[in-house]
């Protein structure tokens, strides 16, 4: 299978979602971009909330720990994210875990 992350060159940030993820759940788009490059990182596939395009959910953390949960796809070669927030007890617990 090839990885998500084959011929990854960055992220996708427009009027769509550039300021959401901080409205919504405070969390800022430089955290997101964090979380790809820290371990452990664990990725996901997440079929159950897209029939158009495929999505993958990413259990990580930011530079300074903060554990986030971020729902992205892949357009091309960049990853655009979808949603961010932070981990809730029961993925913090499967993310330590594994």
């Amino acid at each position: 299978m090839e990885s998500v992350f084959h011929s990854f060159e960055g992220f996708q940030w427009d009027e769509g979602n550039n300021n959401k993820n901080f409205i919504k759940h405070q969390v800022w788009n430089w955290e997101c971009e964090q979380v790809f490059f820290n371990q452990p990182l664990l990725v996901l596939d997440d079929p159950g909330h897209s029939l158009v395009e495929k999505r993958w959910a990413a259990l990580g953390q930011t530079d300074s720990g903060r554990l986030l949960v971020i729902i992205f796809t892949k357009r091309n070669n960049l990853l655009r994210v979808i949603s961010a927030r932070d981990m809730n007890h029961k993925e913090r617990e499967y993310y330590e875990e594994y």
